[in-house]
């Protein structure tokens, strides 16, 4: 299925600083959201030696390792600057730009600008999608998709505001409220 690991040997957590990244910072990798970088590590596979930045991501209760070499390409990237997050929620105010196309396709475009990382795109998925007490009711994957678009927006909001999700969550949802 996927890469085999057996001759994995993890040597020590030693460096504290590799390229732009620390341990203990923030960071964002695109198809997970916002994870902590927990520490650098030496790594043995398949006789191979790697050095790699382990990334906790708490909420998912995943832990990822990134290889140093691959953290650019991958994606990885620090969280967006405020005024980066500040032009995010200002498409979120916008009007919902909904095409009129096929459901299927709209959901694979969601996912992904989702996944893209972008706190802008992410912030679209979520004006798209989301509904005022007057509107009909959302179907189960709208829903679905609308929920991981305020989730993965909100920890970046949340991370970069210094509080908790929940509290970035109500904020958000205040924001689109507000410019309805």
């Amino acid at each position: 299925m996927g890469v085999q690991m057996r001759n994995v040997s993890v040597k020590s957590k030693t460096a504290k600083t590799v390229g732009d990244f620390s341990a203990g910072d923030f960071v964002v990798y695109p198809t997970h959201g916002v994870g902590k970088i927990v520490g650098l590590e030496h790594q043995q596979i398949a006789g191979y030696e790697l050095q790699v930045f382990v990334i906790d991501f708490e909420k998912d209760r995943m832990t990822l390792r990134v290889p140093i070499a691959k953290a650019r390409t991958s994606g990885l990237r620090r969280l967006s600057s405020r005024k980066e997050m500040q032009e995010a929620l200002a498409r979120l105010k916008g009007r919902s730009r909904v095409r009129r196309t096929m459901w299927s396709r709209r959901a694979q475009e969601y996912e992904a600008k989702i996944n893209s990382g972008d706190p802008a795109s992410i912030a679209e998925v979520v004006r798209d999608l989301h509904r005022n007490s007057g509107q009909p009711d959302q179907s189960y994957s709208e829903r679905q998709i609308y929920q991981a678009a305020l989730d993965r927006l909100a920890r970046e909001f949340a991370a970069i505001e210094k509080i908790d999700e929940v509290t970035a969550t109500q904020r958000l949802e205040k924001l689109m409220v507000q410019a309805a």
